[in-house]
């Protein structure tokens, strides 16, 4: 597409990455591409860029990472945009941001807005065992996933990890941008106010969120759990060795099978990951397993 008005993507993980690379394949190539400092990751604390800046590299687009946003007012002006595109940028733009591009600003957001507005939309809806969720495009404003929509599509959750259904998502997310946008600068798109009664808000999950209790926690309970809360924070139980100490014991992976949870893959602490047979074998004679 050429001959488009100019803008500015905000985005930083893999979620953002995915839509950016589908925004630039199909001809919205953004004047720059704002994103998250690179980052320590991984035991060795190595200095990783995000994702959208490694695609934003690979086609030579200009990126910029501010420690504070406001630090770039002008020179984020001086690109004179016409719009913004949000997608899982993790700072918040505030009213003199987001008044800088005349058409406004468009969210991405995984859920069907107003439900599951904040941090977690996709965590919260496998939690909550939703049967579908989606993705919406909307018009920001000050307040967190507030302001009217211009289109959302709809979902279905199967048995998906939080991974599986975030890129799934983000695909989804990026061809619903590519479809949207030519008929939102043409003004062909009257956005809908959200319905503030029907919202949702989701919370940032913390490490004590992913503890279960193989005995006494509903199989189904934990099984979403590890599914929505890996790789972060991860979802684990505690064990208690035969000497009376006691392990932790990351749950990967896992199936759900006749209201029965099947542990497929797991991380003894100070270990790799293995499959759960491997781990019986091999520890069986060391734990107090609930439900072995």
């Amino acid at each position: 597409m050429t001959n488009y008005p100019r803008f500015v993507f905000f985005g930083s993980p893999e979620f953002a990455e995915i839509i950016l690379e589908r925004l630039i394949t199909a001809g919205f190539i953004p004047a720059v591409v704002v994103c998250s400092p690179d980052a320590p990751v991984g035991r060795k604390k190595i200095m990783t860029p995000p994702p959208a800046k490694v695609t934003a590299e690979k086609y030579n687009i200009e990126v910029l990472q501010p420690e504070t946003l406001a630090n770039h007012k002008l020179q984020i002006t001086n690109y004179k945009p016409d719009f913004f595109i949000v997608a899982a940028y993790s700072k918040i733009l505030k009213k003199d941001i987001l008044d800088i591009p005349k058409l406004g600003t468009i969210g991405v957001h995984p859920s069907l807005l107003p439900k599951y507005r904040g941090a977690s939309p996709i965590q919260s809806a496998i939690l909550e065992d939703e049967p579908e969720t989606g993705t919406s495009l909307y018009l920001m404003d000050e307040k967190v996933d507030n302001g009217p929509i211009l289109k959302n599509q709809k979902s279905k959750i199967k048995n998906q990890s939080y991974e599986e259904l975030m890129r799934e998502l983000a695909e989804s997310s990026g061809n619903l941008l590519v479809e949207t946008l030519p008929k939102f600068l043409n003004g062909e798109i009257k956005a809908r106010p959200q319905n503030d009664n029907e919202a949702t808000f989701t919370k940032k999950f913390s490490l004590s969120d992913g503890l279960v209790d193989l005995k006494n926690d509903p199989p189904r309970q934990v099984w979403l759990k590890i599914r929505a809360l890996n790789p972060e924070p991860g979802v684990f139980t505690i064990l208690k060795l035969k000497n009376g100490k006691e392990i932790k014991l990351k749950l990967l992976e896992a199936d759900f099978q006749n209201e029965n949870l099947e542990l497929k893959r797991v991380q003894p602490e100070g270990k790799s990951p293995m499959a759960w047979k491997d781990f019986l074998n091999g520890y069986q004679d060391k734990f107090l397993i609930p439900n072995s």
